[in-house]
């Protein structure tokens, strides 16, 4: 018979290495995507130039990962195989600042007991390589001769071909496939200065060269990791301050996507998952995105590998930070301000993102980040406008002075005038969005630029100016308040209105007083003027909610904006109203000014660029 007693009432045995070393490819080997995930990572890790990936049948019934990195030498190579063997930590010490990719020391033994495997290499120096079988024991077969290059290669068979149960978790040949190849496209993001090649079935897939610091090179590898115009629609990312230093690409918002399939995010070279960081970057887009848009990005935070734990999950996934409301605040910040100044905040000859750095290389020396723009202080692109083009207020027919009025002569209208009248622009007089000329269709604004032609839309573009500078009054406390007649009383927990007495002052700061009554009562006094029509009770209740989640809350900021956004959109410039050159230009000066010029408040974009080299080609003419 069975044996049918609970397991508390059978003895307690060791179990077997071969079983311990199955129950361990439980948690690192979930498909051929993880396998690969493991074996890239440990090439990488021993420094390859060139990483070259070979699957069959999805990966299931072969996948073979080569490199040219140092190798492993051979009285090494059998012990590689055994359960928490590594070269990557020699003491606890060790584990408190990983600066590898891989270092847990149960990758191959895990999937050796999951697969037929098969390890060779090389290390410079040695006349021939070395090869070792696992049998299906699990256990490690003589050492053997091999013809192999500098490097190793990991060969795995008919991966869970001993545990049918785990095999019929796996997808087609074709879902697997795709998952594979995604792990080597996020890994390839993360490394470009590496070469990596993928086949399937004898047929490429992949194959990228190594671009090093080439800018031109770089920006085609993203595309072609991540579809054409990836590159030309995102707005770099260079931010350093308090050890850390965030590098990277945001995607302009008005090319955001409708699923969140382009969202890379990498610390210190790791790709994880972070639901801190995922809400930094969802802050951070909050006012220039759709709810039902998600932004695409590709981020390096880089930090101390003291200040991040990199070991709290098995197949390192996820992290944790020592200071994770730094981190955070730090992330939020720096795509707040970069989207702020939009693709007008590309100062020509920018440095590229800090790609291929090691994390002490990275975080040496950095300063202190310039403080974000002052509510209500000139723009990012101030600095760059012409002087002699600013002289005072235009109106723009919206009932108050929303636009800046520049002299009325034509030099200061459409640049300086040849003599026989034709307009000359000079690159160092030129705005970056250069000097109105017509409009079209009674929507569209079209203007000379250094670059080539710009094309605004006119009610988009002024309403988020109107809406930006709406939103400067209310985060400067010009928006008045308003005390209710009768409080409105909310019972909740008693840790809830400690919530939210502790955070009293700040909500004060923004109009909303609420006072605490008892261990759970609440009694709201008084609001914000613009928030006196939505439902309070539930304003209060999900403010609590976001600070028990996340320490802090942008409710009422958010709640707020709605109703600019809505005095935005009927206080701006209409469809089919005939504007003058000065109130053009006075909206073209204004874009430059204001923060998220790019999008409108619905998250469309608010001008394009046609270049020169664009027109050219479109009348097949050459300079």
């Amino acid at each position: 018979m069975n044996d049918t007693r609970p397991s508390l009432a059978r003895p307690i045995r060791v179990l077997p290495d071969h079983l311990i070393n199955q129950i361990a490819a439980g948690e690192v080997v979930e498909r051929p995507a993880s396998v690969a995930k493991e074996l890239i990572e440990n090439s990488l890790d021993a420094g390859a130039g060139r990483v070259e990936i070979d699957a069959e049948q999805g990966g299931i019934k072969r996948l073979r990962v080569r490199d040219d990195g140092c190798g492993i030498p051979p009285d090494q190579l059998a012990l590689a195989l055994s359960r928490h063997a590594t070269s990557k930590l020699a003491e606890l010490s060790d584990l408190e600042a990983v600066a590898t990719l891989g270092f847990r020391g149960e990758a191959l033994p895990s999937i050796a007991s999951v697969s037929r495997l098969t390890l060779s290499s090389r290390t410079e120096g040695e006349p021939h390589g070395l090869e070792v079988v696992v049998g299906s024991s699990g256990e490690p077969g003589e050492l053997r001769p091999c013809a192999h290059p500098r490097g190793t290669t990991v060969d795995v068979r008919d991966l869970f071909y001993n545990t049918p149960a785990r095999r019929k978790f796996l997808r087609t040949d074709r879902t697997e496939l795709g998952h594979l190849e995604q792990v080597v496209r996020r890994i390839a993001l993360a490394c470009p200065e590496v070469g990596f090649s993928l086949s399937h079935n004898g047929r490429g897939l992949l194959d990228l060269a190594p671009v090093g610091d080439d800018p031109v090179r770089l920006h085609k590898r993203l595309d072609a990791l991540l579809g054409p115009g990836f590159a030309e629609q995102a707005l770099s990312v260079s931010e350093q301050a308090v050890g850390l230093a965030l590098s990277g690409w945001v995607v302009r918002p008005a090319f955001s996507r409708s699923q969140p399939d382009q969202q890379f995010f990498y610390v210190n070279g790791r790709m994880v998952r972070d639901k801190l960081v995922t809400h930094a970057v969802r802050q951070a887009f909050s006012d220039v995105l759709h709810h039902s848009r998600h932004p695409a990005y590709v981020l390096f935070l880089t930090l101390s590998p003291r200040m991040v734990d990199a070991n709290v999950h098995p197949a390192k996934h996820e992290v944790r930070f020592r200071e994770g409301r730094q981190v955070h605040d730090f992330v939020f910040r720096a795509l707040q301000r970069r989207l702020s100044s939009g693709a007008l905040g590309d100062a020509p000859g920018g440095s590229e993102p800090l790609l291929g750095r090691s994390p002490d290389q990275a975080v040496d020396g950095i300063a202190e980040a310039s403080p974000p723009n002052q509510i209500g202080a000139r723009g990012p692109l101030a600095a760059r406008r012409t002087p002699d083009h600013d002289a005072g207020w235009l109106p723009l027919g919206i009932g108050e002075p929303l636009g800046r009025r520049y002299a009325a002569d034509p030099e200061h209208q459409s640049g300086p005038m040849d003599a026989d009248g034709q307009t000359r622009l000079e690159s160092r007089e030129i705005p970056p969005l250069g000097f109105a000329l017509a409009q079209l269709n009674g929507i569209y604004l079209l203007a000379e630029s250094a670059e080539g032609l710009i094309v605004v839309d006119i009610h988009a573009a002024h309403e988020r100016v109107v809406y930006e500078r709406l939103k400067s009054a209310w985060g400067a406390g010009q928006a008045p308040r308003q005390p209710l007649l009768v409080p409105l009383l909310i019972q909740v927990s008693p840790r809830e209105a400690g919530l939210l007495d502790i955070h009293r002052g700040l909500l004060e700061r923004v109009g909303l007083v609420v006072d605490r009554i008892g261990p759970g009562g609440l009694a709201v006094r008084e609001v914000p003027a613009l928030l006196r029509d939505v439902d309070l009770e539930r304003l209060v209740r999900d403010l609590i909610a976001d600070l028990a989640a996340d320490g802090t809350s942008g409710r009422l900021e958010e709640e707020a904006n709605g109703v600019l956004a809505t005095m935005a959109c009927h206080g701006s410039v209409r469809a089919n109203r005939r504007l003058t050159l000065p109130e053009m230009n006075a909206l073209l000066r204004d874009m430059e000014q204001v923060e998220r010029a790019d999008q409108c408040n619905h998250g469309r974009p608010t001008w394009i660029r046609v270049s020169h080299a664009d027109l050219d080609r479109l009348f097949a003419r050459g300079r």
